[in-house]
């Protein structure tokens, strides 16, 4: 049995799991309000750091496409056509780059230090 007040993280994980879409059966019945509020805590943490890497993703992207194509086009066009000062944005956006945008930006400009 654990001491009162003290989180188990293997439970913190079950309610996770349950929290992401697993079968509610799977809820422990021994679960504690802290070990509750916890993986409250942990989903919507991981929830608000995916949207906002959604978001960061979402921009790279406005940053890449900057016009229409007929055929698709390569990495290599996609940076070819970039308008002034969107690569050092796309730098700051590397982390989120698909790695085709990753290995472009990187053969071109370099891996930014800051990744």
């Amino acid at each position: 049995m654990s001491e009162p007040g003290q989180v188990r993280q293997e439970v913190v994980d079950e309610i996770v799991a349950v929290l992401r879409g697993a079968d509610p059966a799977g809820l422990p019945a021994s679960a504690t309000a802290q070990e509750k509020a916890a993986a409250k805590d942990r989903y919507l943490s991981e929830f608000v750091a995916e949207r906002s890497k959604r978001d960061r993703q979402a921009q790279a992207w406005e940053l890449l496409l900057t016009r229409s194509y007929d055929e698709p086009p390569t990495w290599q066009r996609l940076f070819d056509d970039l308008p002034p000062g969107a690569a050092e944005e796309l730098g700051g956006l590397y982390d989120v780059l698909p790695s085709g945008a990753q290995e472009e930006y990187a053969r071109r400009y370099g891996v930014p230090s800051a990744v």
